[in-house]
């Protein structure tokens, strides 16, 4: 069964960290969820945008159609992301966060098969109102 956790690539990796310092959000290792193309924000709000999965952890194929959704993570401390919004279409990619108060707040975001498998997080990008 391990062997078919879901996986990030390290571009994908790369393309968050790179989005997000360019957006003022700021963000692992392999393994992880979808990767986020782009972050952005606008006051007290933080737009989330990714790209699903491709493969699973041992290199087989995943299609969209093996997705149910994803699940984002976010708080202000970045070992502990308590709060979660589930999005139960694998289709959405892009999600705004909205209602957050001043300070730091950090973000991961996990896929979620139809056997209920869940990826590892994806690297923590931040955002800092």
């Amino acid at each position: 069964m391990l062997n078919r956790v879901i996986k990030m690539s390290k571009a994908g990796i790369a393309a968050i960290a790179l989005a997000t310092l360019l957006t003022g959000c700021g963000g692992g290792s392999g393994g992880d969820a979808a990767s986020t193309s782009s972050a952005s924000s606008s006051d007290k709000t933080a737009s989330l945008s990714w790209t699903a999965p491709a493969t699973r952890v041992n290199g087989e194929g995943l299609a969209m159609g093996e997705l149910k959704g994803y699940i984002i993570r976010y708080g202000q401390d970045p070992g502990n992301l308590s709060r979660t919004i589930t999005i139960n279409d694998a289709s959405t990619m892009d999600y705004t966060v909205t209602n957050l108060s001043q300070g730091s707040w950090y973000f991961s975001i996990q896929v979620v098969d139809l056997d209920g498998l869940e990826s590892a997080p994806s690297d923590v990008v931040s955002k800092t109102i």
